[in-house]
């Protein structure tokens, strides 16, 4: 199963260009203030058994205008740390 998670670094014209992390989930929380909390899954496979299993995590996201409500789904990358814990912004709405 390929990840839908890219960090590389690449070269056009001399120049190196980090690329950046890039999600998508599920908005759960916008009780915050520019802030909306959202669930991101990912499917494992058990290495010995092969059983198939979801892992979930929880990202701070910042959202400049509190467009997004609970239940949105949301695409959103890396950017500089804004706050302790945030340091992603939302790109598009899915």
């Amino acid at each position: 199963m390929q990840s839908n998670i890219t960090k590389t670094e690449k070269e056009i014209n001399n120049k190196k260009i980090a690329i950046k992390k890039k999600f998508d989930g599920i908005v759960i929380s916008d009780k915050m203030d520019k802030t909306i909390v959202v669930r991101v899954d990912r499917v494992k496979i058990h290495p010995k058994y092969k059983k198939r299993y979801t892992v979930s995590k929880k990202y701070k996201v910042h959202d400049e205008k509190n467009q997004f409500k609970e239940g949105d789904k949301v695409v959103f990358i890396e950017c500089r740390p804004l706050s302790k814990d945030k340091r992603w912004h939302v790109v598009k709405s899915s």
